[in-house]
């Protein structure tokens, strides 16, 4: 009979691995976030302030 043990601790390593490198990406995001949240909120506000006066002028 054949043992096919090997493949299901194989595969609990790699989804291991996936969820360790989601949660770099996920920290990566937050701290990015963090540092250029306000900087990017400031200039979509000022974009949607122009788009505001474009659509006025019509």
């Amino acid at each position: 009979m054949l043992n096919f043990g090997w493949i299901k601790r194989h595969k609990g390593q790699g989804m291991v691995e996936y969820i360790l490198i989601v949660a770099v990406i996920v920290g990566i995001v937050f701290v990015a976030y963090k540092a250029f949240g306000k900087k990017v909120k400031e200039k979509f506000e000022v974009a949607t302030k122009t788009v505001q006066k474009a659509d006025k002028l019509k």
